[in-house]
């Protein structure tokens, strides 16, 4: 389906001409000349995305982006105009903008601006769907939840909220750390929204995918002609976050060189704009997440130790899934029902096959491959209940062999049971359970089992014929 978006600007040429550029790069656009008629448009359609010049015959950018986020909140906006006011710029961005674009329009720059605002629209929309009611007892603590990634019922997930509820209110940096896909993202924003800065801007960056070149750019922003390509002025992710929580994605990916300067910027809380001499005052709260061991990183001499010292006045460790056994059904249950909300079904839960192969299920994929199965699977059904036969392989297979090779190893234990309990008999029943035992760990790979038996293919293959596992 095209997105759709809305061109707000007084200057016809420059509307038409907008609109002629996105309708060939497969957008479907349409064009007002006044605030007015903007949001009767609106009321009657719906819009990924608004294009608003800021200065209008009957209003202006500020008073329309503060309208469409109180009425239309997973509307993104872009304020264009022809005077570079940078003041302006901080404050429209605070207020909700995705960015403040001066002119003359490029349009390399605008497309890719308009790509970059749809993406993270989405993931906002994707997150604000996902959030859930409180409990009881956390409405009463005044704790808000932000998504289905963090509150639980195992033990685990107790010791993550006490966590979060602990270190929110204070002005502590924070590192969190956890196998991709746990949801760490989702943790640095409920501890924004539990924190003194929760009416001020939560700041995400993905530091995984910065070059060595774009980053400081990134960072800092930049002034325009600042260098080649610089054709605006740039505002950069802390500057956006002033007087917020800046979450720096992957830190540990950030190159030596880009260290240094992020601990300066970090320890003096000031910046300054490449190609700029004014210097910017900082109250940013920064929370950093990564998959790795820092703490190697360290001894290896890829990660500056001083920073991680900055970064690390409070630790949280986010738990995988699998750590989560007791949560597995109670996040899928949420999934489903956000899928239902964005499929417009009434799938009504899983068949109990479906829930044993989710609790047997290894999860290397953690919360967000649980979450990307459900929305397959709720797609696929047709009925009122998820059966095993839409599952993906890598689910159903494994559940299969695994639960028909507990009944087949069950069978050969009891058919030992009338053998005499001597050393020989102890030593087969307990070579039972370790292969069982080792071939759940690898999902069955037979090659991989072997290595970790210490034993070659084919005695791993008689052993399992011996006791009836084979596929």
């Amino acid at each position: 389906m095209k997105k759709k978006i809305l061109i707000i600007d007084d200057e016809v040429n420059i509307g038409l001409l907008l609109s002629r550029f996105l309708t060939r790069n497969g957008f479907e656009v349409a064009n007002v000349i006044t605030g007015g008629s903007a949001f009767e448009l609106m009321a009657a359609e719906r819009f990924d995305l608004v294009l608003c010049d800021y200065r209008l015959d009957d209003t202006d950018g500020r008073a329309i982006l503060i309208k469409i986020k109180e009425e239309y909140p997973f509307t993104g906006v872009i304020i264009i105009t022809g005077y570079s006011d940078i003041k302006l710029a901080v404050e429209l961005i605070k207020l909700g903008a995705y960015d403040y674009i001066t002119k003359p329009l490029y349009p390399d720059e605008i497309l890719n601006t308009i790509n970059k605002a749809l993406e993270t629209q989405r993931a906002l929309n994707e997150s604000s769907v996902t959030e859930t009611k409180t409990t009881t007892t956390q409405a009463a603590s005044g704790y808000v939840n932000h998504g289905d990634y963090i509150d639980g019922k195992s033990e685990v997930s107790l010791k993550l909220l006490k966590q979060i509820q602990l270190i929110a209110p204070t002005a502590y940096s924070i590192i969190l750390t956890g196998k991709s896909g746990t949801g760490k993202e989702y943790v640095a924003k409920t501890i924004h929204l539990n924190s003194l800065r929760k009416d001020q801007p939560f700041v995400a960056m993905d530091c995984g995918s910065l070059t060595k070149e774009l980053a400081a750019s990134e960072f800092f922003g930049h002034e325009k002609g600042a260098f080649t390509g610089a054709l605006y002025t740039k505002i950069g992710h802390f500057e956006q976050a002033n007087g917020g929580t800046l979450f720096l994605d992957e830190i540990g990916n950030l190159s030596y060189e880009i260290q240094a300067t992020l601990l300066r910027a970090v320890q003096e809380r000031k910046l300054k704009r490449i190609g700029s001499t004014k210097e910017i005052d900082l109250d940013v709260r920064i929370i950093v997440a990564t998959n790795e061991n820092l703490i190697e990183n360290i001894a290896n001499g890829s990660f500056r130790e001083d920073l991680y010292h900055r970064f690390n006045e409070f630790s949280i460790a986010v738990p995988s899934l699998k750590e989560r056994e007791q949560d597995i059904l109670v996040f899928a249950e949420r999934f489903l029902w956000v899928a239902n909300k964005e499929l417009n079904k009434n799938i009504r839960g899983f068949s109990e096959d479906v829930k044993k192969c989710f609790l047997n299920y290894h999860w290397p994929g953690n919360v967000r491959e649980l979450k990307n199965i459900i929305r397959r699977l709720a797609l696929l059904t047709e009925g009122y209940e998820i059966e095993v036969e839409a599952l993906p392989l890598e689910l159903s297979s494994r559940y299969t062999k695994d639960y028909e090779s507990e009944i087949l190893l069950k069978q050969a234990k009891a058919a030992m049971a009338d053998k005499p309990k001597d050393l020989k008999n102890a030593a087969q029943e307990a070579e039972y359970d370790t292969i069982l035992r080792v071939l759940k760990e690898v999902n069955f790979n037979k090659t991989k089992a072997a290595e970790i038996l210490n034993i070659d293919r084919k005695t791993l293959y008689n052993k399992i014929k011996a006791i009836k596992l084979e596929e």
